[in-house]
């Protein structure tokens, strides 16, 4: 007897019920393979990975496309992959530890010149300003299209902004909205005014707006 396809999915689902979830750690994983970690001190793995992020020393053009290679590797134990890769990558692990390590040599100079008071400076630059700046970007916004049309500008009021405007821009009224806005679509908001657009970049702000 045939099962209609509802039937099917619900006993799919209760055998999916069934089954077991479980996190294999790596740490097991290294224990299965005979993998030692590296002796390292307390810390210094992370000052090594966030040096190798700025110099790319494991990067693909240096110790090649590792995916495609751990394919391509027709043994099955971790002494004869290592063996496989050095015939294949002699130099690979030097010029990236040299890579790495020339980093880190810049870094360590720049640890030196650190004191208290420029850490001081950091965390209220991090915990004030930068706050800041991520909260009210609208003003930016509003500067940049402005100067763009050749007009003035001015930030919404609070009676205002209740209607969803943000600011006015040669005396008409703008909202601002990310760029996601545009996929999800029109808000339950009523929003006549012009919308400008953004998106958060690392380095800064676009915008999309009417010219």
């Amino acid at each position: 007897m045939r099962r209609c396809p509802a039937a099917r999915t619900e006993a799919l689902i209760r055998e999916h019920e069934k089954r077991m979830r479980k996190t294999i750690r790596f740490d097991a994983i290294r224990d299965l393979l005979g993998a030692e970690p590296p002796d390292l001190p307390k810390y210094a793995s992370i000052l090594i990975n966030l040096a190798n992020q700025f110099a790319q020393g494991t990067r693909p053009h240096v110790v090649g496309q590792m995916t495609d290679l751990i394919q391509e590797f027709p043994g099955r134990t971790l002494q004869e992959w290592r063996a496989w890769y050095a015939q294949r990558h002699p130099s690979a692990l030097d010029e990236a530890a040299d890579r790495i390590w020339r980093m880190l040599s810049r870094m360590k100079e720049a640890v030196a010149a650190i004191d208290q008071d420029m850490v001081r400076r950091w965390a209220e630059d991090v915990v004030i300003v930068k706050t800041f700046i991520g909260l009210k970007f609208h003003e930016a916004i509003l500067h940049e299209v402005a100067k763009a049309r050749g007009a003035d500008y001015r930030p919404a009021e609070a009676g205002e902004e209740c209607k969803g405007i943000d600011g006015f821009i040669g005396g008409k009224p703008v909202s601002i909205k990310p760029a996601s806005y545009k996929a999800i679509g029109a808000l339950p908001e009523s929003i006549e005014s012009e919308i400008i657009y953004y998106e958060k970049k690392k380095d800064g702000l676009v915008i999309e707006f009417e010219g």
